[in-house]
């Protein structure tokens, strides 16, 4: 198994690398996805959720009201550390047991925004880093087409890893300010390497018993 970070700034088009990967056959394990999964109605993680910032975090239906619990979560930082001594770890077991149920032989890309940021991401033992990257204006011209107020973008992008502490821990860097048939053509030379390393990497693994 080739285990890939893939990783980039809001609004620089990490997802539609994630589905052009996707389509040329990686299996790919979203954290956002993941984050969503853990805190569904019934989870564990939901449950203390509720326990420790009560019942208004919930809409209608019994599912998580995000920004009422951001609201009550990101009041003060004992909160916001309780918030995530409750949900890191039930990411991370949720996300490990994703890759681990990838095929042996897989490409497995794991899209994570906060790769470089988050120490949890970082000892995960990425053997390649794809950063995605793309102008700030047009970033920030994608996130206000998305609906985002350019203040938020702005503060959003703030509070991320700059471009050169995304490149530092790069592998490989496709440059998303062109149109699509530009970003296929890179991403297609990625997945050609990635191919190739995966090839050796599965030639020096011992056969399983039969």
């Amino acid at each position: 198994m080739l285990l890939v970070g893939l990783t980039g700034g809001i609004g620089s088009g990490k997802s539609t690398v994630a589905d052009l990967l996707a389509a040329r056959g990686a299996s790919v394990v979203d954290a956002d996805v993941v984050a969503r999964a853990v805190v569904e109605p019934g989870t564990p993680a939901l449950a203390q959720l509720v326990e420790r910032f009560g019942p208004e975090i919930l809409d209608a239906d019994g599912s998580l009201d995000r920004p009422a619990l951001g609201r009550i979560a990101f009041a003060d930082e004992q909160s916001r550390k309780d918030l995530e001594g409750i949900t890191h770890p039930a990411i991370n077991q949720e996300f490990l047991r994703r890759i681990t149920e990838a095929p042996k032989d897989a490409i497995v890309v794991c899209d994570v925004p906060l790769l470089v940021e988050s120490t949890t991401a970082g000892s995960r033992g990425y053997q390649f880093v794809i950063v995605v990257e793309s102008p700030r204006e047009l970033r920030l011209e994608r996130l206000e087409g998305r609906g985002v107020p350019r203040a938020d973008a702005e503060a959003r992008m703030a509070a991320q890893a700059s471009d050169e502490e995304r490149r530092a821990v790069a592998t490989h860097v496709i440059d998303n300010s062109g149109d699509l048939a530009h970003l296929e053509q890179q991403v297609e030379t990625v997945w050609a390497d990635l191919l190739v390393q995966n090839a050796a990497l599965n030639a020096e693994q011992p056969e399983s018993p039969s």
